[in-house]
């Protein structure tokens, strides 16, 4: 190669080296600016889930207040609430995620008041499970042990829309017939109870085949709008327990939380053992009583003589002749 090639040559690397280092330099620019898009198949950019849906928000516990304790054990601090969670709708245009089962619980009665029972439903549509599962009702272990509905057979729910942390759940007209002012309030109760166990739900909004009721049933039951927990105190037990369900199985420490509202916040907590001997005794205060529900959440050492069909007793000792006063019972199979 003469000088002449041998010049060209160097002069092409370099134009190619300075024209490579000015394409390098805006990409380094960029990439260090720290801003990330998250892209849908849409092409949008996707920041936050929508806030309309069947399946809006968080699933959570009842709790109403700080944590109670016993007076001889204290509370097990808790890092989250402990009801299940409700998953927000996937973007329009995503991907569908693989489908998990969520354990919650529906709300049947117990004598005249609500009772939680356990049940297993599918994400998404876990608060739309849950109230079809309540329309079921109850199994026969369940109806053994005491539990029954006030919702008509045969009820249907058509839909349920989430939105702003009110439920809007439209039901069949058979929701409304027959029965007094008590199952009226108690078939509303349910729902309501139901509905709620989400932490994404706060009140709920009742439709009968697509349209809204202001009053419900032959006894004229008002609902001028949204109704929450707080609206059916009556039908609601001195003390609910929440956890640990009917038909669990359970070990020491048991853990309990619910809500209650007893004189002066305190009542008693009491664990048979398949051997009918008592295994545990102790008494709890809620965060507030008297006339306003409070919760609590404790933790109870126990000491069973044998394994098998148990019973965890909600009692308050009466204030004119300090005689127990049994509130709930609820079956469990406790493990030594």
């Amino acid at each position: 190669m003469n000088s002449e090639h041998l010049r060209v040559a160097r002069a092409s690397r370099h134009r190619t080296l300075v024209l490579s280092a000015a394409l390098t330099v805006p990409l380094l620019a960029l990439a260090g600016c720290g801003t990330t898009t998250t892209t849908g198949s849409n092409g949008a950019g996707q920041s936050t889930p929508p806030s309309t849906g069947t399946e809006t928000g968080t699933q959570t516990g009842p709790g109403e207040g700080t944590s109670g304790g016993t007076s001889g054990a204290p509370t097990t601090p808790r890092s989250t609430d402990p009801r299940p969670s409700a998953p927000l709708p996937s973007p329009r245009g995503g991907s569908t995620p693989a489908a998990r089962t969520v354990r919650t619980a529906v709300y049947f009665l117990h004598g005249e008041k609500v009772s939680p029972a356990p049940r297993t439903v599918t994400a998404p549509t876990t608060a739309t499970g849950a109230l079809r599962a309540l329309l079921a009702g109850p199994s026969s272990f369940e109806r053994r042990q005491g539990r029954t509905t006030a919702i008509p057979s045969g009820t249907r729910l058509r839909s349920l829309v989430i939105h702003d942390r009110v439920a809007t759940v439209d039901l069949s007209g058979r929701y409304d017939d027959g029965g007094g002012s008590l199952s009226m309030r108690a078939r509303l109760a349910q729902v309501v109870f139901t509905a709620t166990r989400f932490s994404g739900v706060q009140k709920v909004r009742f439709e009968i085949d697509g349209k809204a009721v202001r009053q419900f049933g032959g006894e004229g039951v008002v609902l001028n709008g949204p109704v929450g927990r707080a609206d059916f105190e009556d039908v609601s037990p001195a003390v609910l327990m929440e956890s640990p369900l009917i038909g669990d199985t359970v070990r020491t420490p048991l853990w309990v939380w619910g809500t209650a509202n007893t004189f002066e916040a305190v009542f008693r907590l009491k664990v048979t053992d398949a051997a009918k001997h008592t295994a545990a005794d102790v008494r709890v205060r809620a965060t507030s009583g008297t006339g306003t529900r409070g919760g609590f959440d404790v933790t109870i050492p126990y000491r069973a003589t044998r394994s098998g069909p148990g019973l965890l007793t909600a009692y308050f000792l009466s204030p004119k002749d300090g005689r127990p006063v049994t509130v709930d019972t609820v079956p469990l199979t406790v493990n030594r």
